[in-house]
């Protein structure tokens, strides 16, 4: 276990980052046992890995969970038909009777073999069977995995810095649950909106800031809404407002709000906030 206060992690130019998130991340790597992160998307989860990453000035290796993802593909994956055809036609360097030369590491093999400690974010992992979570996991406990086409085993050079972001579409198992540090991720409040979008535009107009926030979470919390939007749908609507030269920040109270399209991506939600946006002018 290590246990160097140096190497802690404190946030990064545009984390903003909550005392209790810090503490968690911070008592993860002491304890060095993943982290699972939970809430709704666009809540900083990935970002944080990523954050984590700059801060300590480790490599960012980042593992897409897809649903038909077997757990050898994160491991290695030997190219089986790159080597057919380098027997069959012999104009490759390769040597055809070396079949490392056709192994390649996936995201985890990457981690393991890494020469420098990264930060492995494994995303979305609620995409994933049971069995892919669990196996994963007895990987990342054991520190090893085995190459059986070449009765190999990797071990890892430094132990990864894990990162697991889930969106909660699915439930976890329990074994899973218990091998892991978590925290829920909670949207933003409005108070700490406005420190996010004070480091992503320092210079921004008060007025501008105070409107769009205001706006921003009326329209989050209509009725029947699909895909609320996130942090970063708020920045870039920030953006397309600023590059509106005809636009002043009082339009947000009494006109029809602009550029929905940025915020809502969804057919019907942006239909609804339209129309909640005609009605209120009109009051």
């Amino acid at each position: 276990m290590t246990n160097d206060k140096t190497n802690q992690f404190i946030g990064a130019q545009k984390y903003i980052l909550d005392s209790e998130l810090a503490q968690i991340v911070n008592v993860s790597m002491q304890l060095e046992m993943p982290l699972l992160l939970k809430g709704e998307p666009g809540t900083g989860k990935t970002m944080l890995a990523h954050a984590i990453a700059e801060n300590l000035k480790m490599p960012l290796i980042v593992l897409n969970v897809k649903s038909s993802m077997k757990l050898v593909e994160t491991l290695y994956q030997y190219d089986t038909l790159t080597r057919l055809n380098d027997s069959r036609f012999g104009d490759s360097s390769r040597d055809v009777s070396n079949i490392e030369d056709y192994l390649k590491m996936g995201k985890i093999g990457q981690a393991f073999t890494s020469d420098q400690r990264v930060v492995l974010l494994i995303d979305e992992i609620d995409k994933a069977d049971t069995d892919f979570q669990d196996d994963m996991l007895d990987v990342l406990d054991q520190m090893q995995f085995d190459i059986i086409e070449v009765d190999k085993t990797i071990s890892a050079k430094h132990r990864p810095i894990f990162i697991i972001t889930s969106n909660a579409k699915k439930d976890l198992s329990d074994p899973f649950l218990g091998r892991c540090n978590f925290h829920h991720i909670a949207f933003p409040d409005p108070k700490m909106m406005r420190k996010i979008i004070d480091v992503h535009f320092p210079n921004i107009d008060q007025q501008l800031a105070e409107n769009a926030i205001e706006t921003f979470y009326k329209l989050r919390e209509m009725d029947a809404i699909e895909k609320r939007p996130a942090t970063r749908e708020l920045i870039n609507w920030i953006r397309a407002l600023n590059a509106d030269p005809d636009f002043k920040a009082d339009d947000l109270i009494d006109k029809e709000v602009p550029f929905l399209g940025v915020l809502f991506k969804k057919s019907g939600d942006f239909s609804r906030a339209s129309n909640y946006s005609k009605r209120r002018r009109r009051f």
